[in-house]
């Protein structure tokens, strides 16, 4: 093979080019290309990969033929991963690594979760004794998902789209049934990530977690412990929408966050479902309305946790209201907090009666003051003269003094109503029982005829 007349002389000691040799050129030319690209020298190429397959066996912590030295093993390789790839910043990875790194995340993290032992329904956010169940691989999912933090925070969009498809957020959505608070925690950043990096897939997102909410709704599924974490990145949400809102919001509003008020394991999510509802209200006063009809439409019958919760909640709403609201509103929130204070649960009753301490709730009662104090009024007298809590019937003398020095006139004459009220009903008593007196009369005259 001849050198060209323009090219520099060739040294004598210089072989001439074989197969071989331009292989070796070639491969040592994409190496330093592909270090220069990605900030990874040639050794840490090839040390990410061997460690990327080691990662890629799973464990699951309850094989008692698993080494525990081997698992020790795995969590060292995964925490030096985890240390080479946190330097990494607005780089393009190549396909080379993403890859296998991708395949060793998905082996990990999407995997088949024990069946929940515990209902929804028996867990209160404030119960001190309740225990969660830990995840058995803990030790190595916290660091698996703390490099596909890295890998979503750190390289860009275009990216990571080829690897975090709807496939994989569907199954991020379904770990958030893991009853291990820490996994969702951490499910909960990586979601919230991708949802704020990922422009084009937030709708799909935000469908896919409508699903979950509307299926533990309707679908009998009363074990998801995830609802209050996924109702917590909606809040997020709720916060960057702009004003005037879409109609695809307030459906969202009217078909799931306010169905959510109905499932017994109310008192598990009620405070992040409360902070997205506020967050409508205060976007936009008139859905108050809405949400306020529709908290009345799912009021429990017999559960008094979560009647002390809608109280608070419906008290939190009026002070984000209107005057307009406050006139639709009165005489239907009026009802059902003198049914609360009449309860015969002394938490339910505090809590209802205790609602008049608020200014905001007393201003609205007064836009329908002709309407509401008779109810108020009869609710008020029921509790003095029967109610069995002592503490109840005084702090039911106190909103009676109160309500009395704003409209005496009012409440005398809602007294005086309710008394003629009374005698009206005792005579229809009276007249009651004398009717069945001599319906019983003659009802054994004919039996005697009968018998003889």
């Amino acid at each position: 093979m001849g050198v060209h007349k323009n090219s520099p002389k060739a040294s004598p000691k210089q072989k001439s080019a074989t197969l071989k040799s331009l292989l070796d050129h070639d491969s040592r030319y994409n190496t330093s290309s592909r270090q220069s690209h990605t900030d990874f020298s040639s050794s840490e190429y090839e040390e990410i990969l061997s460690l990327v397959s080691y990662c890629s066996y799973t464990y699951t912590f309850t094989d008692p033929s698993e080494s525990p030295s081997l698992r020790n093993l795995k969590r060292e390789k995964l925490t030096k991963l985890l240390s080479i790839i946190k330097p990494l910043k607005n780089s393009v990875a190549p396909d080379e690594i993403l890859s296998p790194l991708f395949a060793m995340i998905m082996a990990n993290l999407f995997r088949p979760l024990p069946p929940s032992n515990t209902s929804i329904a028996s867990i209160s956010p404030d119960d001190d004794d309740f225990v969660a169940t830990s995840a058995a691989a803990w030790p190595h999912l916290h660091l698996v998902y703390e490099i596909l933090l890295r890998l979503v925070v750190h390289l860009e969009a275009k990216t990571l789209r080829e690897y975090i498809d709807d496939f994989f957020v569907l199954n991020l959505l379904a770990l958030f049934q893991s009853e291990d608070p820490r996994e969702r925690d951490s499910l909960k950043n990586v979601y919230h990530k991708i949802y704020s990096k990922f422009h084009s897939s937030r709708s799909f997102m935000r469908k896919a977690m409508n699903d979950v909410f509307l299926h533990y709704i309707f679908g009998g599924d009363e074990k998801h412990c995830g609802i209050g974490d996924l109702l917590e990145i909606w809040g997020t949400i709720i916060n960057g929408f702009s004003v005037p809102l879409k109609e695809e919001h307030k459906l969202f509003l009217m078909r799931v966050l306010v169905p959510l008020h109905r499932p017994k394991g109310l008192q598990a999510y009620h405070k992040q479902l409360a902070y997205c509802v506020y967050q409508f209200v205060e976007k936009e006063p008139m859905l108050g309305v809405v949400v306020v009809r529709g908290v009345l439409r799912y009021w429990p019958m017999t559960n008094c946790q979560k009647e002390v919760l809608l109280i608070g909640e419906l008290e939190e709403l009026v002070e984000n209201m209107g005057i307009e609201q406050y006139k639709i509103l009165a005489l239907p929130l009026c009802k059902q907090i003198t049914k609360c204070l009449n309860s015969w649960n002394s938490q339910v009753a505090e809590r209802a009666l205790y609602v008049w301490n608020n200014e905001r709730f007393v201003k609205m009662a007064m836009e329908g003051i002709n309407e509401v104090f008779p109810v108020v009024v009869r609710g008020m007298e029921k509790n003095i003269k029967g109610h069995w809590s002592k503490s109840v019937r005084q702090l039911t003398e106190n909103v009676k003094e109160m309500l009395e020095e704003m409209e005496p006139f009012l409440y005398s004459k809602c007294l005086s109503e309710l008394d003629r009220y009374d005698s009206v009903s005792r005579e229809e008593e009276i007249r009651r029982k004398e009717m069945w007196g001599k319906i019983e009369i003659a009802a054994k005259m004919n039996r005697f005829d009968y018998d003889s």
